[in-house]
């Protein structure tokens, strides 16, 4: 007979491994060998029972310690340690806690005793809204109509009719689950199957409520005021705690979760807190210079002086009149980027008189015009 593997090595983990990592060992390689995963499959069958019975002395906090000090003689009878433990578990040992914890999400069922009547949290609400830019950038209120699940005024949210309650369910005894055994030849496994009388509530209800038909709960449209705090961006979600679904048996309510889109603005951009705004000048504004009205998104006007020869594409920053911060008195700086409009379908005399003025400037009227010959000349 060939010796015994070590267990630690069996599991895959070193000596000083948790209970913690010991179990998910277990958990990995139970799944990965059991006999119903591999149907007739002798080896995997072998490598399950000695996975099953590294795992038996290792998650045992006295024969670990023992195996540890004496190795398989500390907890094999046919080590020579009489006494000393018994080894893999054989029939009669239930180690349905484990195992069906294991294999529960495979198999439909779950080990974990779960009160069937605790409270239970309500789930959010997506819901989404569209504002104007303006409003994005003050604040504003809203109504978003939601379609809500709340508990049944009818019945209280026992989904059982007026002067009736539910009952114990009598498969179960209320606990929500069934506990069957099964004898295999590694032993007694127990596993826990929700139970399908009263479909892992616990209790039946005889005579449903007429309202809510049952369920405990109804969908109700509601309309809910909503704060839009100032600097709000396009694409971003505000959350309203507890306004969400109602949750079942005194269990807390979902929130309202809504996503908000900002319409665009004819005449302002927004890139984080700061605004832009494009201004058209004529070419006489741009080569004179000129006092020019800006507006802004408050409303009114701030003028700027344009100096004399701006190119076109200058930018001019007109501080503390862009986007609010999110909860902040401090706010983004308004950017004009000045355009100038070169002027189309010139008259006879207009062509006149700008070729006039064109020959009465020199060389160093135009400062892009000298600095591109002189690069020329140099290449050629």
């Amino acid at each position: 007979m060939a010796p015994k593997r070590d267990y630690y090595e069996v599991l895959g983990v070193p000596k000083n491994a948790s209970e913690d990592d010991i179990k998910k060992a277990y958990r990995r390689l139970a799944k990965q060998y059991h006999p119903d995963m591999n149907p007739g499959d002798k080896s995997a069958e072998e490598k399950f029972k000695e996975v099953s019975e590294a795992y038996e002395i290792l998650s045992d906090a006295q024969k670990r310690q023992r195996y540890d000090a004496y190795g398989h003689a500390g907890v094999d009878p046919t080590y020579g340690a009489g006494g000393a433990g018994g080894g893999y578990a054989g029939p009669g040992v239930d180690i349905g806690d484990i195992f069906g914890d294991i294999f529960g999400d495979f198999f439909g069922t779950r080990s974990a005793r779960r009160n069937p009547n605790a409270p239970v949290a309500g789930a959010d609400i997506q819901s989404s809204m569209t504002i104007e830019f303006k409003e994005a950038v003050f604040g504003c209120k809203k109504f978003v109509r939601v379609d809500r699940n709340e508990t049944c005024s009818e019945c209280g949210g026992s989904g059982a009719a007026k002067g009736t309650s539910p009952e114990t369910c009598a498969t179960c005894g209320g606990r929500g689950q069934v506990r069957t055994q099964q004898s295999t030849p590694f032993g007694t496994f127990s596993t826990t199957r929700t139970c399908v009388t009263c479909a892992g509530s616990g209790r039946v209800i005889r005579t449903p409520c007429a309202a809510c038909r049952g369920g405990g709960m109804v969908s109700r449209l509601r309309n809910i005021e909503v704060s839009v705090p100032a600097g709000i961006a396009s694409g971003q979600t505000l959350q309203l705690g507890r306004q969400g679904h109602q949750g079942r048996r005194g269990g807390p309510a979902g929130d309202l979760l809504i996503t908000v889109t900002v319409r665009p603005h004819p005449l302002f951009a927004r890139k984080g807190y700061d605004l832009h705004i494009d201004v058209p000048i004529s070419i006489t504004q741009a080569s004179l210079g000129c006092e020019i009205d800006v507006p802004t998104i408050d409303g009114d006007t701030v003028r700027q002086r344009v100096s004399e020869g701006t190119p076109d594409d200058t930018v001019l920053k007109i501080k503390g009149r862009g986007v609010p911060y999110l909860n902040d008195r401090r706010r983004g700086n308004l950017y004009v980027r000045l355009v100038v409009d070169v002027p189309r379908g010139l008259s006879r005399r207009q062509k006149e008189l700008l070729k006039e003025f064109e020959s009465l400037c020199d060389s160093k009227s135009y400062d892009k015009k000298r600095e591109y010959d002189d690069k020329v000349r140099r290449l050629s």
